[in-house]
């Protein structure tokens, strides 16, 4: 059992100062109380020299009470065995902390039996006196056995209150681990969804306008007209221009979840998704490649997460086409069905060694699919070439409230039923 005793900085005192402490409050306790009952009763020096030495080992033992608890109450209960019958100067009763103790510290069995065991003894003592020379009548004797009672009852309630408020404290320092963990792997997955993007955004551009510088330095390594090599010059900065800026503003949208607390929060809705399509088409023209889509079946609007993730792994795939594949020909297929939109990305150019493992780019676009509840395929075509094939599911239709179909309008009167005035 712990008590809660501070000392007189705050601090909460160490378990051997409170024991000695306690030991030391119960003493004192008793020898006042020996002090006083002295006053009244008197007794050979002996018999006083005797009874302070049992005092002294039945509190000086409740020092031990936590780290042997059955042990101290039964020290203590052999001294107050010894100390009563031969002590006129009759002080508290010693053993009751120590049966307090013992049922605090989860030992009820024992301190039940050591009750009992003072309660006949004390029963037992009387009624071997003499007629009018009892020092404990019968009331005393109820109220004897209903305190020691109380005692093991008490105790037995502190130790079932101690045992609660560690459960509580254990389960609030699990649920604090609990809400730490998750937090964690919240911020590991944003950190990851974070890097996918970048990852995404910045490799697609630097490719493109690696490829778009490379193929303006290739025509002008020929040596063109000046004209000529000013359009050719021209053309290629403006590609890397328009790369670069669509590259920025997905860069910044990315990383708008990094946006300081007190920094507005933009609400002008901006498109997104599979609505820019159109411009990563371009972009990939731009860089020399025949880009052809194709649509079949009814577009529905996806949720922003999916829409983006669709977008993503269109924009990987060219990626990937224009830093590996050497093709010259890419067909960007959009099929929408009943539950899914599939994506098909495939190109003409030397598809990947056999046996070798998919890179980074390729695991991403099937992390995303697989975070949606999709799939994603990306191999060899059956005609050459590299396949991407990825399927999406669509989010469930609502239901829509069932409208109130409206009054009937009543019918326009004809002339012969008007009021004839």
């Amino acid at each position: 059992m712990s008590l809660p005793l501070r000392s007189p900085g705050g601090g909460r005192l160490s378990s051997r100062a409170s024991d000695a402490l306690v030991a030391g409050v119960v003493l004192l306790v008793v020898a006042v109380w020996t002090l006083v009952s002295a006053r009244y009763a008197t007794e050979p020096v002996a018999r006083t020299v005797i009874g302070w030495a049992l005092i002294l080992v039945g509190c000086g033992a409740l020092y031990f009470r936590r780290r042997q608890p059955v042990a101290v109450a039964v020290v203590t209960l052999l001294a107050c065995v010894v100390y009563y019958p031969l002590s006129s100067q009759d002080g508290p009763l010693m053993i009751a902390f120590a049966l307090y103790t013992t049922a605090a510290e989860g030992r009820f069995a024992a301190s039940v039996a050591l009750a009992s065991v003072t309660l006949l003894a004390v029963g037992f003592g009387e009624f071997r006196q003499r007629p009018g020379h009892r020092q404990i009548d019968d009331t005393s004797l109820v109220m004897l056995a209903g305190w020691l009672i109380s005692l093991v009852a008490v105790g037995r309630a502190q130790r079932t209150r101690i045992a609660y408020l560690h459960e509580v404290e254990q389960r609030a320092l699990a649920a604090e681990r609990e809400q730490e963990a998750r937090a964690r792997q919240s911020a590991t997955e944003e950190r990851l969804r974070i890097a996918r993007e970048v990852h995404d955004v910045l490799g697609h551009s630097i490719s493109l306008i690696n490829v778009q510088s490379g193929a303006a330095l290739h025509r002008l390594g020929k040596g063109p007209a000046a004209e000529a090599g000013l359009v050719t010059a021209t053309e290629a900065l403006e590609a890397v221009k328009a790369t670069s800026k669509d590259a920025l503003r997905e860069l910044r949208a990315t990383l708008g979840v990094l946006r300081s607390a007190d920094e507005p929060t933009p609400t002008a809705p901006s498109p997104s998704g599979l609505a820019l399509l159109g411009d990563l088409v371009d972009r990939a023209r731009s860089a020399g490649l025949d880009v052809r889509t194709e649509t079949a079946g009814t577009p529905v609007p996806l949720p922003p997460p999916v829409d983006l993730a669709a977008y993503r792994i269109v924009q990987e795939a060219l990626t990937n086409v224009t830093r590996h594949s050497g093709a010259r020909t890419v067909r960007v297929s959009l099929e929408w069905g009943t539950d899914a939109v599939r994506l098909v990305i495939a190109d003409d150019g030397g598809g990947a060694p056999e046996g070798r493992p998919p890179g980074s780019g390729i695991r991403g676009m099937a992390e995303r699919a697989r975070a949606f509840g999709g799939e994603l395929t990306a191999e060899n075509g059956e005609a050459g070439g590299f396949l991407v094939d990825a399927r999406l599911p669509l989010p469930e239709p609502r239901t829509s409230t069932p409208t109130t179909p409206a009054a009937p309008t009543p019918p326009t009167p004809t002339p012969s039923e008007r009021d004839p005035r």
